[in-house]
């Protein structure tokens, strides 16, 4: 188990992902190189909140 670094809360690595977490492990190994750091539901929410704010990204 890992510690998120945004929630604090503890997740498995291992454990399934949506298509959204996806989107957001992509995010953070490239954009913001936390890959790892996060727990899937904050994945999730930094994939949406940048397809809905961050257009360079939507694409």
């Amino acid at each position: 188990m890992k510690l998120c670094t945004i929630c604090k809360k503890e997740f498995d690595e291992a454990g399934e992902r949506s298509v959204y977490a996806e989107a957001g492990e992509w995010l953070a190994g490239e954009v913001w190189q936390d890959e790892g750091e996060l727990c899937p539901l904050c994945l999730e929410n930094r994939a949406r909140l940048v397809m809905m704010y961050c257009p360079e990204y939507a694409s």
